[in-house]
């Protein structure tokens, strides 16, 4: 599935969802509302996988990726909006342009109670303690959406 693909689908499966006062929602910029950012594909070639907004008290998972197991889902539910209630902002899962997955967080300007310091630390407690789950999203990712040939990774790892 090729980037053009990719981003008809996407639009696709938020067709119903987008307001469309007039301006043209672009698949490649993270926009701006009043309380924090609507999570969707970042520029680049990456894609949001999940996020939890604690401005807004949202939590998103990308539709595109129905197919992964209730199991998972809930993990990743649990893990984003813990996050934001302990460190306040916007926490996402993106998985970059050759599959790997990336834990963001970023707050408001405005926003005087997000501890940076604390984001930082429960980020890599994150990913310490859930590192199993984010290399096999990340090999999910590779094979079903890149369309990489599972013995040709498996054949990297070893």
């Amino acid at each position: 599935m090729g980037a053009k693909e990719f981003e008809d689908e996407y639009k696709k499966e938020f067709e119903q969802n987008i307001d469309n006062s007039g301006d043209d929602l672009h698949i490649d910029e993270m926009q701006k509302t009043n309380k924090g950012r609507v999570f969707e594909e970042n520029a680049g070639g990456r894609v949001v996988l999940c996020g939890a907004n604690a401005y807004e008290q949202k939590y998103y998972f990308n539709p595109i990726f129905k197919q992964i197991p209730e199991s998972i889902k809930k993990e990743l539910n649990i893990i984003s909006v813990l996050f934001t209630q302990e460190a306040g902002g916007i926490f996402t899962i993106v998985f970059e342009e050759d599959g790997n997955i990336s834990i963001e967080t970023n707050a408001d300007e405005e926003d005087i109670t997000y501890d940076e310091i604390t984001a930082g630390l429960l980020v890599s407690e994150v990913r310490r303690k859930r590192q199993d789950l984010f290399e096999a999203l990340g090999l999910y990712y590779r094979i079903y959406v890149l369309h990489e040939n599972p013995a040709d990774i498996l054949g990297d790892e070893d």
